[in-house]
């Protein structure tokens, strides 16, 4: 007699309805340590040099990795279908045009 084959756990995921509606971010800082990354996502308005981090993220260095592959899968299946993406070449320094910075 064989036994079944053990399933993935399902996971069941709820969203309130704040966090439904998302934040807009157009600038992301990033910064590491050995243990972690941490991301903030802030919303700049043009002409005004101040802005609030509206969304800090903390993860792991392999969950960062894998949502490094999780957004560049995305990423491939967005292009195949509506065409590629303009956003200039990755920057090897803070470029202040693009918003995002390493």
């Amino acid at each position: 007699m064989t036994q079944p084959a053990p399933q993935d756990p399902q996971i069941q995921i709820e969203v309130d309805e704040q966090v439904s509606r998302g934040t807009y971010s157009n600038l992301a800082l990033i910064a590491h340590s050995e243990t972690e990354f941490v991301l903030d996502f802030i919303f700049l308005q043009p002409q005004n040099p101040k802005a609030k981090v509206l969304s800090r993220i903390i993860s792991s260095p392999g969950h960062a990795k894998r949502l490094l592959w999780a957004l560049k899968d995305n990423i491939e299946k967005y292009e195949a279908r509506f065409g590629p993406i303009r956003a200039g070449a990755p920057a090897e320094t803070p470029d202040k045009a693009s918003g995002f910075y390493q």
